[in-house]
This record gives C-alpha cells, sequence and structure tokens, in this order.
C-alpha cells in the first residue's frame, strides 16, 4: 500500500472522529482531501471513491447541504450500479444500498418527494435481499415512511414505519433504531393531528434513546422536541416549554444559530407563545425559523412553507393583515405544487386565507 493510500485512510478516519463529534466543517474538509487522494492513486471510479463520495453526502447531509449531497450520492451510485455484478460477496451491494439511501434522503430534505420514492424503494430491495443484518431493511423502510409522512401518504407512511418496526426487533441491538422509528410514528401521527395517539409513541422513542445515549445527546434531544410538540397538540403548554427551550439553549451551543434543528424548535416556541396570547414574541420566532430554513432548505420547500403559514397566522392575528396575506397565499402555492391535495398543511393555508377575506 503506498504511503498516499496510508495519508488518505488517515485522513478518513480523522474525518470520521471529528463528524461523530459534531464539527462537520473539519470531517469534510479532511473527507475531501481523502477523497482526491483516492481518486488520484485508485482513479475516479474506483470503490474506494464510491466509499468516500457517500461518507462526503452524509457530512454534507449533516451540514444542510442537501444539494450537495444529492451530487455525492448520485456519482457512488454511477460508480457501483454498472459494475455490481463484479464485487466479491455483499460489499458492493452495501455501497449502493448506502448511496441509494442517501439520495433519497437528500431528495426528501429539498422537498422533492415523489423523487424519493425510486432511489428509496430500490434501497428497500437490496436491503431485503441482505437478511443477515436486518437493521439495513429497517432503516431502508423507516426512510420511506419518512417521505411517506411529510408528502402525506399517511397510510402507506404508517404501513412503512410498521414494516421497519418487525425488521428493528430483530436486531441483536436494536434499541436505539427502534427509538427512530417510535419517534416517526408518533411524528406521523402528529402530522395527521391525532395527538392522543402521538403521545405514546413519542414519549418511548425520547425515554428509550435518553437512557442509551444521554438527554444531551442531539438525537435525545429531537426526541424531546418531538415529545413537546404532541405535548403542546395535547394543550400541555407547561410541559412542552421547559423542554423547548433547554433544547434550543443546547442547539445554538453545540450547532450555532443557522441549523435546521435550532430552526424547528424556534418554529415550535413560536407555536407555544402565539397559543399562549405572547404574539410579538411568536412573531419574532418565526421569523427567526423562517429565515434559517430558508437559507438551508430554500423558499420552496415545504417545511420553510409550514413556518411561513406560521408566520402568516401570527402576523394576521396581530392584526397586519396585508403582509399575512401575501406570506399565507406563499405557503399555500408551495403546498399546492409540493404535498398532496388533502394534505392538513394545505387545508391550514386555505382556511386562514378564507378568514382573511
Amino acid at each position: 500500500m503506498s504511503s498516499r493510500i496510508d495519508l488518505a485512510l488517515e485522513l478518513h478516519q480523522q474525518s470520521s472522529r471529528l463528524e461523530e463529534a459534531g464539527d462537520w466543517a473539519g470531517a469534510e474538509h479532511l473527507c475531501r482531501q481523502a477523497l482526491a487522494i483516492f481518486e488520484e492513486e485508485d482513479g475516479p471510479d474506483s470503490p474506494d471513491v464510491a466509499n468516500l463520495s457517500c461518507d462526503l453526502a452524509a457530512i454534507l447531509e449533516s451540514r444542510g447541504d442537501y444539494s450537495g449531497a444529492e451530487q455525492c450520492a448520485r456519482r457512488a451510485i454511477a460508480i457501483v450500479e454498472p459494475v455490481l455484478a463484479a464485487f466479491e460477496g455483499s460489499d458492493g451491494a452495501l455501497i449502493l444500498l448506502r448511496a441509494l439511501s442517501l439520495l433519497g434522503t437528500a431528495l426528501r430534505q429539498q422537498g422533492f418527494y415523489p423523487q424519493a420514492l425510486a432511489p428509496l424503494e430500490r434501497a428497500i430491495e437490496l436491503a431485503e435481499a441482505l437478511p443477515e443484518n436486518p437493521a439495513n431493511a429497517a432503516e431502508a423502510w423507516n426512510n420511506l415512511g419518512i417521505v411517506c409522512k411529510y408528502a402525506g401518504w399517511f397510510e402507506r407512511g404508517a404501513a412503512a414505519y410498521r414494516t421497519a418496526l418487525r425488521w428493528a426487533e430483530r436486531c441483536a441491538e436494536g434499541t436505539c433504531l427502534q427509538a427512530t422509528i417510535w419517534h416517526n410514528i408518533g411524528g406521523l401521527e402528529h402530522a395527521r393531528e391525532r395527538f392522543d395517539s402521538a403521545e405514546e409513541p413519542a414519549r418511548r422513542a425520547w425515554e428509550i434513546r435518553r437512557t442509551a445515549l444521554g438527554d444531551e445527546h442531539p438525537a435525545a434531544l429531537a426526541d424531546a422536541v418531538a415529545y413537546a410538540a404532541v405535548l403542546d397538540g395535547l394543550g400541555r403548554l407547561d410541559e412542552s416549554r421547559p423542554i423547548y427551550e433547554r433544547a434550543l439553549a443546547a442547539y445554538e451551543a453545540r450547532f450555532g444559530p443557522r441549523h435546521f434543528e435550532v430552526a424547528a424548535t424556534l418554529h415550535n416556541l413560536a407555536v407555544l407563545e402565539r397559543a399562549e396570547g405572547n404574539l410579538a414574541r411568536a412573531a419574532e420566532l418565526a421569523r427567526r425559523a423562517r429565515e434559517t430554513k430558508r437559507t438551508l432548505l430554500g423558499e420552496e420547500h415545504p417545511d420553510t412553507a409550514l413556518t411561513t403559514l406560521v408566520l402568516a397566522s401570527i402576523l394576521f392575528e396581530l392584526g397586519r393583515t396585508g403582509e399575512a396575506r401575501a406570506l399565507a397565499r406563499q405557503a399555500a402555492e408551495v403546498f399546492t405544487r409540493r404535498l398532496t391535495p388533502g394534505h392538513p398543511h394545505l387545508a391550514q393555508a386555505r382556511e386562514l386565507l378564507g378568514r382573511m377575506g
């Protein structure tokens, strides 16, 4: 093995350590260095380049660069799929499975829900053909469920999550994987505004994760915020506020102000402040959340539009009808283009516009 390859492997290991520590900028820098060396030494179409492209896609996704993650995942697929039969054992299938999952997730993060289906369905086929590792199948079905939830295909999403749980229960060490799926089941019920049904899976996810990883782990914080959102739907605002405030402080300390989890928590706090009648504070938080989502996701993303709709409803209550109407129309137009006709978000936007006259 050449000294250059040794260097690339060391850079890759350092990148993985930085990624685990949450230093995604540093991880990306080192991963790109390692990738460049493998491209020079092994050629641009080598399996190592495909592997590193997947690693870089995962890092870029964590940084909120979903378009960049999509490009890296597509590159890995283009390298591996034509020569899949030449790999020994399951190595090629595992690389392709990961790349397809990353591509589907990147498309979903950009709001391209129908386009995300094909790579995620292909990932399921590959994962179920590798039954010796049921976690792969659980994760693949879970990824499909997430897309269905965001798109409003609720029944299909619920079925995907149930299948994901069955696979996860076959894993020897699948506790956190099960927590992820329970989190998502709660999220789907929340999206359907079935808050009573959402409470138990959301609480279960949080309890599993905080026991496994500790209260301050980002994944446990995300579970806590999701549970708090269910409490909001149940009218238990006194329980949800301290969860949001603790999570927001932890996210900002770890990630800085321009991160999706920060924006999502600000969005939820805005909804809470509005419910308690603190409209000026609610508008301030919603604006902050919206600007961050616009930066990370773009104007056309349904998640950005959801915060836009929340801001519109707050401004309407403040008597700023002209500004509110323009924002509500913008949100409704995005929902019309991106979501199913019966999606609750679209119904909420139309209802608000109807009240404005």
